[in-house]
């Protein structure tokens, strides 16, 4: 079983991390230094010996801010983007407390001559070493175990307690991940037989031989799946899991309710289940994301002013009616405001503007609305929406008010997309779904962007519209 040999892995994992900051320490060390400048009594340098002591606290420093920064939690369930981010805190945190230390001590007995002469180049580059290696490092490791588990080897064995759409999938999921290792043994539920297979899982008995089964079984893991209407029996279930001392964990059967993904906050000891996450609730991310949208916002503004007023003259000699076309959006708190847009059209009765989607070949498009349409040089107004704080450089595209009316009564969860500010472009946008595409298909994809949100994810979003541009442009 996987249980008996993960404390000899995790011992392993934390010397080989060890190995790795020790030997990006060296590597800066010779990068900035050099093999043959760190030698005694050399002018304006320490010792080599001397800066390799440091290591002596370096190190453990290290380990615990990689225990505090869950460097060290499966690697089942962290993703390869959050492990990274956590490297990049980690070591943030170490060039912090690094240079604290250095500026700090300088002058006290003993040790200030030492601090003084370190090296600060030095203590940089070993903060970008360090993410490099270890996020090698770590991904070689997470590749090689991936491999294993496909393999069969390096399995966690699962006894599933409940049959419901929770465990149908977390089943499924399973399947879709060979690599994640986890092998279910088995499954217990009243209302199926013993003997019977179900998703590929093979019933051992109903919920009481539970206690049975745990004694003569060395599970590593228990999953409590209980259909919502067998939950008076969560209760006696745990105490059982928790009396075997087998790890156990709750897979909530509430997707038929609250069709999201919940995070829990402890109040006071109290768990309260928040329905939807939503990062840019916080404070920092929310002044993170601000102050990109303006410095994209007048970057942008510089960059393509004279395309801007090319299209503008274009317009004007073509086409009678505004060059600027101001409509009306739901935004952020379900408010609206006047988004703006270089006219594709022809000016039209308000009326038939109002009630129609742009579809391909829509004959109100002018000849130059169909060239700037298809390279998205219209929505290039909305950098100033994106200064005004109307609208963010990324987030779901904000919709006309007669359509949200009709969207909220007929799609679950449309509203959702109001928690945040509308965006220029957007996670839905780069995949294909803008204009007359399926709606559902649109709100999926903008509800991933709203729960999953982090400042890579809308670094990747603007690369791809800026070498992709938006599918379904027309």
């Amino acid at each position: 079983m996987i249980k008996n040999n993960q404390s000899k892995f995790n011992l392993t994992h934390v010397l080989l991390d060890a190995a790795v900051i020790a030997l990006s320490y060296a590597l800066a060390y010779y990068i900035v230094i050099g093999a043959n400048l760190g030698i005694a009594g050399a002018p304006g340098t320490l010792p080599a010996a001397v800066y390799f002591r440091a290591l002596y606290i370096i190190i453990p420093v290290y380990l615990i801010l990689y225990v505090i920064f869950d460097l060290y939690v499966p690697k089942r369930i962290q993703s390869r983007r959050r492990e990274f981010a956590n490297i990049i805190k980690a070591n943030i945190m170490g060039l912090m407390l690094f240079t604290f230390v250095l500026f700090a001590g300088r002058n006290m007995q003993g040790i200030g001559p030492y601090l003084r002469n370190f090296s600060t180049r030095m203590i940089v580059a070993f903060f970008g070493v360090n993410i490099v290696l270890e996020t090698l490092f770590r991904n070689t490791v997470r590749q090689t175990l991936r491999h294993i588990r496909a393999q069969g080897f390096n399995q966690k064995h699962m006894l599933l307690i409940g049959y419901s759409a929770a465990a149908r999938g977390f089943i499924e999921r399973n399947n879709d991940n060979p690599e994640w290792g986890y092998h279910i043994l088995g499954l217990l539920d009243d209302d199926l037989e013993e003997g019977q297979v179900v998703d590929g899982v093979p019933v051992l008995g109903d919920l009481s031989a539970l206690r049975g089964i745990l004694s003569g079984n060395d599970f590593d893991e228990i999953v409590v799946t209980l259909p919502l209407d067998k939950y008076e029996y969560l209760k006696p279930v745990v105490n059982i899991c928790e009396k075997s001392g087998v790890h156990t964990m709750f897979v909530p059967d509430y997707q038929n309710i609250i069709p999201t993904t919940p995070y829990t906050e402890d109040l006071e000891g109290l768990p309260v289940v928040h329905i939807r996450h939503v990062p840019l609730t916080s404070m920092f991310n929310a002044t993170l994301k601000r102050a990109v949208d303006l410095v994209g916002a007048v970057v942008a503004l510089i960059i393509f002013s004279p395309l801007m007023l090319v299209v503008t003259i274009i317009i004007k000699l073509t086409s009678p009616g505004p060059v600027i076309y101001a409509q009306e959006r739901v935004g952020l708190h379900n408010k609206t405001f006047k988004m703006y847009k270089f006219r594709s059209m022809y000016v039209q009765p308000p009326e038939e503007e109002l009630n129609r989607w742009t579809t391909k070949g829509d004959p109100r498009v002018t000849r130059i609305g169909r060239f700037i349409r298809k390279f998205n040089i219209d929505e290039m107004p909305q950098f100033i929406n994106v200064l005004k704080g109307d609208m963010s450089l990324v987030g779901p595209r904000p919709e006309r008010p007669q359509f949200v009316e009709k969207f909220k009564e007929e799609i679950p969860r449309y509203m959702i997309k109001h928690q945040v500010r509308p965006g220029l472009t957007g996670w839905a946008q780069v995949n294909g779904y803008r204009g007359d595409t399926s709606i559902q298909k649109r709100i999926e994809h903008d509800l991933y962007y709203i729960e999953n949100w982090t400042f890579g994810l809308d670094v990747k979003i603007l690369f791809l519209t800026l070498f992709k541009g938006f599918k379904n442009a027309y």
